[in-house]
């Protein structure tokens, strides 16, 4: 039987591809390798950083060399947008650009031996493609909260970003495919999901006619399919009244929203291409808040982009400060070739960004903290997952407003929702609960 592996980088619209692609394979009778060499590995690359690119390079090398007579395949966006540097590594097979992704299972064929296959370009996807391709999830894939791509590509071209060059102009799923995956996924025993997009807040522009996404959620809670839904990252302008109305309304959608801040400065937000100010994300954050107090609210910071001076960062530091933010992913300004801010000028220093990044991090952590210890004594419905913690082995679950808790208990009540108290707080993020409500027993998929 033939062997594969799967390595994955980047973000969670790769992780779900990759478990599609994992899913397909094991149905067309391939066997994970597990700690064994693989006949075949598939590398599923990211380049959203230059670090991402470099860290893609030794994912794909590292399989080579642990798999020395494995076919070696890459895709993902680094194979999208650099397939030249990938066709320079000794002992890669095939290259496959996001058009045909979802198509890699029905077209791999071992009948040739990998010594004598020789590397092909990717194909690219339409920019004018008006179709997502058929990345439908039907299974978990062992994880208690999947991630469902309802959406993919981007129309933004923010000044930094590579993302729209490597997977193109934004399309959705249709809404009936949408409900189709759910339905395959809460008979799979899954009682949350999380919908994820590169442009999550475009969903169904593209569709005809056309839909938004306030409209999706509006149908999948009234279809009543899932007892949890998450939305993953979405941006400040697509955050509607409608939008956190139906969510401080609704008992399916979970208290939590990731919303991309990058830069607390006008000007740089400006030179960004970012098409809102901090005034707008401070009015939203507090609209957040006072519609929906215990909600989560994070946020993603981009560091040293060319031109932040002090004073920039000072603004987004102060901005940060102010507001009932509850995390923060901070990143580094990474220039990336074919972008406009790659030529641009005022690049800033390495150790100035890392030490403005320290102290962005830093902040984070304190507003991380002050959140959780908020809820110490509350009760809450959290979700349990099917991993213990390495450190305790207790099980952990997840609340609604995306707060770990861990706890006591036996495997029976993985993946079900029970009631809990949160008791007490440790170390830099550690939450302690106790079950209130033990619930019945159901299966992980």
């Amino acid at each position: 039987m033939t062997t594969f592996s799967i390595k994955t980088l980047g973000c969670k619209v790769n992780q779900f591809e990759s478990e599609t692609l994992e899913l397909a394979l094991l149905n067309q009778g391939y066997r994970p390798a597990g700690g064994e060499e693989a006949d075949l590995c598939i590398i599923n690359t990211c380049t959203v950083t230059q670090k991402a690119s470099m860290q893609s390079r030794q994912a794909i090398r590292q399989a080579i060399r642990a798999n020395p007579g494995a076919r070696i395949l890459v895709t993902g966006c680094y194979a999208q947008t650099e397939p030249e540097a990938i066709q320079r590594i000794a002992g890669v097979h095939d290259i496959v650009g996001h058009g045909d992704k979802s198509r890699i299972p029905e077209k791999l064929s071992l009948t040739e031996t990998p010594k004598t296959q020789k590397v092909k370009e990717p194909i690219f996807p339409n920019p004018n493609a008006s179709a997502l391709p058929n990345f439908r999830l039907q299974r978990g894939q062992g994880r208690t909260r999947p991630f469902l791509k309802i959406q993919d590509g981007c129309n933004a071209f923010c000044a930094y970003c590579i993302v729209p060059f490597a997977r193109g102009r934004s399309r959705s799923l249709p809404m009936e495919s949408v409900l189709e995956s759910i339905r395959g996924l809460k008979a799979d025993g899954i009682h949350e999901i999380v919908l994820t997009g590169i442009h999550l807040g475009h969903y169904g522009l593209d569709l005809n006619p056309g839909i938004c996404l306030t409209d999706l959620m509006a149908v999948l809670e009234a279809a009543g399919l899932m007892e949890r839904i998450r939305i993953s990252s979405i941006e400040p302008a697509e955050v509607s009244d409608e939008l956190i109305d139906r969510v401080a309304g609704s008992p399916v959608f979970c208290r939590h929203f990731h919303i991309p801040l990058q830069s607390g400065d006008n000007d740089i937000l400006k030179r960004m291409n970012r098409p809102y100010t901090r005034e707008m994300f401070h009015h939203l954050v507090c609209r957040i808040h006072d519609r929906i107090p215990d909600a989560a609210i994070g946020a993603d910071i981009l560091v040293g982009f060319p031109g932040e001076s002090d004073a920039a960062f000072d603004r987004t530091l102060s901005l940060i400060e102010a507001l009932p933010i509850t995390y923060l992913h901070v990143f580094p300004f990474s220039p990336r070739k074919g972008t406009p801010a790659y030529d641009f000028a005022d690049q800033i220093p390495h150790s100035v960004v890392k030490t403005r990044s320290s102290a962005l991090r830093a902040l984070g952590k304190a507003k991380k903290k002050s959140f959780f210890r908020s809820h110490i004594g509350k009760k809450v419905e959290i979700l349990i997952e099917g991993v213990r913690d390495d450190a305790t082995s207790w099980l952990k679950g997840m609340t609604s407003n995306y707060i770990p808790v861990m706890i006591e208990g036996n495997d029976h009540i993985k993946n079900t929702l029970a009631k809990a108290r949160i008791i007490r707080f440790e170390g830099e993020a550690a939450m302690f609960g106790e079950i209130l409500t033990h619930p019945n027993s159901i299966s992980v998929g």
